[in-house]
């Protein structure tokens, strides 16, 4: 989870293991984007799916997914 201004590079970036998450967490499969006119907007997003609350309504997007996928 994280912000960008450039989602296809940062992909990129993820895939080369060019970033510390990418080196720590692996493989990832991109679930969700938004898209915010500021930087203070999307990090106040980002701290709030970094919460329990915003967690567990990522965790029930996951499951919604794999389900779609019929994993």
């Amino acid at each position: 989870m994280g912000i960008t201004n450039n989602l296809p590079r940062r992909l990129k970036e993820h895939h080369l293991k060019l970033t510390k998450g990418s080196q720590i967490l692996g493989d990832f499969s991109l679930l969700h984007t938004e898209v915010f006119s500021d930087h203070t907007s999307a990090r106040d997003r980002e701290r709030f799916l970094k919460s329990g609350q915003g967690r567990k309504w990522l965790d029930e997007l996951e499951v919604k997914s794999q389900s779609a996928k019929g994993g």
